[in-house]
């Protein structure tokens, strides 16, 4: 018999997961809020951000906690797609051909600068990530649920990179910016780093508990209101001037789909304007295209995006 939660379950599991988070992770809230948002939606997530600013300490202490299996990808451009998703090898003993799997047999898997490898093994992750499945010579081998893929690359060291084609880069729920901490953040870093067994994170859920927890976010009400909000931002995207290519309905589905999460987690069983605006920038940034005059004029795609949803009318 499966596991059922109500949306009360949900919250506070999530609060317990949160807190259990942060106790590795210094500040970050926001990022780990919406990582777990996009977990809740079975998507995925692209981490941008600087190296050793606890992009790969946070997804391994996010599965940790959990209850998850992780594994880690580096990235290079020398990888192979086998190298991700596995091979048939020739058994000695047997004579016959057995599977290998690959690091993308996991509930969580880390791609580590994932812009790092060529286009024909980054395209290995395509089918992983929609259909939740790999083929291997023919045959099709499911991935366990939960499944995710929590993506990295590097926003300064662009020699040597294969930029993400729209195409993949779309199937990421949220891209989310991991900045520099604080002042305040950074001492206590320091603080943390001097007694790292002080902060050493507990498994708080499992894989059953999660699978339960994505259902129960199916059930969250969308009122009609809402929808017609999430088709104003979208259909904003493609008729503003400064865009050369707007949202896709994928944009859509997106918006529906965090925003219910998000509603989910705060322990509500329906969701509000306020949840669509709170995710609405990690939706689009990594989606929307400015035309190159724009770019060339010094306007940032986060000046734009801001602006396109303060344009938008906010149901009441």
């Amino acid at each position: 018999m499966s596991l059922t939660l109500s949306i009360k379950d949900v919250r506070d599991n999530a609060q317990r997961i949160l807190s259990e988070v942060r106790k590795a992770v210094v500040g970050k809230g926001e990022v780990i809020q919406n990582i777990f948002i996009a977990l809740l939606c079975n998507e995925h997530v692209l981490l941008e951000g600087v190296p050793g600013v606890a992009k790969t300490h946070m997804a391994k202490n996010f599965a940790k906690v959990l209850g998850c299996s992780f594994k880690r990808i580096q990235f290079t451009p020398d990888m192979l797609p086998a190298d991700i998703i596995g091979t048939n090898v020739l058994d000695a003993k047997t004579g016959d051909f057995v599977l290998r799997k690959g690091p993308i047999f996991a509930n969580i898997v880390l791609a580590d600068e994932i812009n790092r490898a060529p286009p024909k093994t980054q395209s290995a992750l395509l089918e992983c990530m929609q259909e939740k499945q790999v083929t291997i010579e023919g045959n099709r081998h499911v991935l366990a649920p939960p499944f995710m893929v929590v993506a990295t690359q590097n926003p300064v060291e662009m020699e040597g990179t294969y930029p993400l084609p729209e195409a993949q880069v779309d199937r990421f729920l949220f891209k989310l910016m991991v900045e520099y901490p604080t002042e305040k953040e950074e001492v206590d870093l320091i603080k943390m780093m001097h007694n790292p067994k002080e902060v050493e994170v507990e498994s708080v859920t499992n894989q059953e508990t999660i699978a339960a927890m994505q259902e129960a976010v199916k059930t969250i009400h969308v009122d009609e209101d809402i929808m017609d909000f999430i088709k104003d931002i979208v259909f904003k995207t493609r008729n503003e001037p400064r865009v050369l290519l707007g949202g896709s309905p994928r944009v859509s589905i997106a918006l529906l789909k965090g925003a219910k999460a998000r509603g989910a987690i705060l322990g509500r069983d329906y969701c509000t304007p306020d949840d669509i605006k709170a995710i609405a920038k990690h939706v689009l940034l990594h989606r929307i295209i400015l035309k190159p005059e724009v770019e060339l004029g010094g306007l940032s795609l986060d000046k734009v995006i801001s602006d396109m949803l303060n344009e938008v009318t906010v149901p009441t």
